[in-house]
């Protein structure tokens, strides 16, 4: 809760600090990684920062944690940062970062907004900053606790066991952890991170969905290549189409991620759409092999049947379960989906019982639309799940 003295203040400024976000933003990542150009060769994200995504989806979450604070003063926050501290928790992130951090925000801020900047709104901004840094802190403590290691102690070497090409653009790695240690538990709908060493001798992370259910000596990613379409190839995900083998060892962090499945009885709704698909079968596989009778309706969107990773485990997982049905939509549907409808997906005339329980994976677009239209026909807002990959540009909006 902001003190009473930097309500009005905050209330006061947010405006202009909205309208100045990007550029406060883009000076805070170019003064950090002056000060510390390893954070951007073996922490964040460099395709990210090359085309600005994460500068935006920096600025939205400032923005929406400043909104929140005064908007809804009595409402924990813990709910809107659990995505972040899930992703940070995922890459080690530990608390003494955000001392680096708060140092050039603030610094960014001063410099964009010059004058404007009075002690008195240092002091607001700076309180904004803290109360959400703390929160994010105290959640990823948990986190780490939670997953029984020291905090930002989450790396294991673990082994490619096998590797299955699924489509034209993905691959799918078994991995095994090395020596004696037996794989992690963790929550169907979960992720983890993969880091390797470029050729340049950076170390870049991408996170992955766990796309086949808990419980086994081992865990499966599917990685889909990223391409550029005018701009450079996703480093990380043509790394290991062309370099992951059988018998290689990657760096894999710990599963984390808030998209787990609720283990209850009530119907659920997976709706995803390419690569996004990942989860939802961990999720199915999850079902299945515990023999649940839960009403599943199943959507799925992709550009063509050739596309679609894991088609087929897709569809033997929901003809293994008893009440689940299946609504595929392709762009490109061809002479092999003679049951899916063409274009992108439509839920106008799926059936929404009560209680309903929504899970989304896809590209933000595809989860905007479909979040909206689940609205609509008024299933609540807490009832509806998602996951992003990448940063979550979404925030602000939601």
């Amino acid at each position: 809760m902001l003190s009473e003295q930097s309500v009005p203040v905050v209330r006061a400024t947010l405006p202009a600090v909205g309208a100045a976000i990007g550029d406060i933003a883009d000076l805070f990542y170019r003064k950090m990684f002056d000060a510390h150009p390893e954070l951007l060769r073996n922490l964040f994200n460099r395709g990210n920062q090359a085309n600005g995504e994460q500068q935006r989806a920096l600025a939205g979450s400032v923005a929406a944690f400043a909104g929140m604070l005064l908007e809804h003063p009595d409402e924990r926050a813990d709910v809107m940062l659990s995505r972040i501290s899930h992703k940070h928790a995922s890459l080690g992130i530990t608390s003494d970062q955000y001392t680096i951090v708060h140092r050039h925000l603030m610094a960014a801020i001063v410099d964009v907004l010059g004058d404007a900047v009075t002690p008195e709104v240092a002091r607001a901004w700076d309180e904004v900053y803290w109360l959400m840094a703390n929160a994010l802190i105290a959640i990823e403590a948990r986190l780490y606790a939670g997953t029984g290691v020291a905090d930002g102690d989450v790396w294991r070497p673990m082994e490619i066991t096998d590797r299955v090409e699924e489509s034209a653009d993905t691959v799918s790695l078994v991995l095994r952890p090395t020596g004696d240690r037996a794989a992690a538990p963790f929550r169907a709908g979960q992720y983890v991170s993969v880091q390797v060493e470029l050729p340049d001798g950076a170390r870049q992370i991408r996170q992955y969905s766990l796309s086949a259910a808990p419980g086994r000596p081992d865990w499966r990613i599917t990685v889909k290549r990223v391409r550029g379409d005018g701009q450079p190839d996703g480093e990380v995900s043509s790394w290991l189409h062309a370099n992951a083998r059988k018998g290689d060892v990657l760096t894999v962090s710990a599963p984390f991620g808030d998209l787990g499945l609720a283990e209850d009885r009530g119907p659920l709704l997976l709706a995803s759409a390419g690569i996004g698909v990942t989860p939802m079968l961990a999720m199915l596989d999850h079902l299945a092999a515990a023999g649940a009778d839960r009403a599943v309706t199943v959507v799925h969107a992709d550009r063509t049947p050739e596309h679609h990773a894991h088609r087929q485990e897709q569809l033997d997982l929901i003809r293994a379960l008893p009440d689940a049905r299946l609504h595929l939509w392709y762009e490109e549907p061809g002479d092999q989906a003679s049951q899916a409808s063409t274009g992108r997906a439509d839920l106008t005339g799926l059936e929404l019982p009560e209680d309903l329980t929504v899970y989304l994976c896809g590209p933000v677009p595809f989860m905007r639309a479909v979040r909206g239209d689940l609205l609509r026909r008024g299933v609540p807002a807490e009832a509806i799940h998602y996951e992003v990959f990448g940063p979550d540009l979404w925030l602000a909006q939601q």
